[in-house]
């Protein structure tokens, strides 16, 4: 199977640095090491560093795991939650 190289522009991609650096604060503030995490999420130390320099090619349902480790798994419930553009568009269909 091929692999595509996964394409952001680059506001897009700060996004996906943002949640990296996040990650590893939350990581840093638990003490916990990235062997800890990475052995306790079931990933390699390798794909934690990846998804703590916010790469977005790694799945989504690892960085989900790595959350999970780090008891932040309800964050993920936030994801998409507030739908102001989807319900303006909604409410215009409405009229």
């Amino acid at each position: 199977m091929n692999s595509k190289k996964t394409i952001l522009l680059p506001k897009y991609k700060k996004i996906f640095e943002q949640i990296g650096e996040n990650i590893k604060l939350a990581r840093k503030r638990r003490k916990l090491t990235t062997e800890q995490v990475s052995e306790r999420a079931g990933i390699h130390r390798a794909t934690l560093y990846r998804i703590e320099k916010g790469d977005p090619a790694v799945s989504i349902g690892l960085y989900f795991n790595v959350f999970r480790v780090l008891n932040l798994q309800d964050d993920f419930l936030k994801l998409a939650v507030d739908d102001e553009f989807g319900r303006k568009l909604q409410d215009l269909d409405l009229l």
